[in-house]
């Protein structure tokens, strides 16, 4: 019989098509502008939200690319899968700086494809399309942090 590993509590239930889709946008937008992933989000079913530290405020253009970049790789049927790992067996570039203090010694890495992995106790979809469609309903700039409002109409 597997044992199965001690994860911190969840304090917060995601709407898992939304949730992913977080992911997806994280990642696009490291790959994209060479930022962090997003310090903080507010993940909802209506709309989320989700801000990024630019330096400057992306064109109409890329805010563009960005959505379709998303439709795209929601549209690839990507698997969102699981591995549980020690903090001393992570993989390279899985950064560990968003865990909260008293993170458990075993992680949940959540990978979706080969396009994103990071560790995440949260609710997701099985499969990218499970999200829908990703609509980015408005943007804004304010100093340094660039702001994307979205939505996810799962189908």
């Amino acid at each position: 019989m597997i044992e199965q590993p001690e994860l911190n509590e969840h304090n917060k239930a995601e709407f898992p098509p939304a949730h992913s889709a977080e992911h997806l946008l994280n990642q696009t937008m490291v790959r994209m502008f060479g930022c962090e992933r997003s310090k903080n989000a507010h993940i909802e079913r209506k709309k989320s939200k989700i801000n990024f530290n630019l330096p400057q405020c992306p064109t109409p253009e890329q805010v563009a690319q960005i959505e379709e970049t998303l439709n795209n790789l929601i549209a690839q049927n990507l698997p969102v899968t699981y591995e549980f790992v020690t903090r001393d067996n992570i993989p390279e570039g899985v950064k560990l700086d968003k865990l909260p203090e008293n993170a458990s010694e075993t992680l949940r890495l959540v990978r979706i494809g080969d396009y994103d992995i990071c560790p995440c106790i949260g609710a997701h979809v099985e499969s990218t399309a499970q999200i829908g469609s990703f609509k980015i309903t408005s943007t804004s700039y304010n100093e340094g942090s660039f702001r994307i409002v979205f939505k996810v109409m799962p189908q």
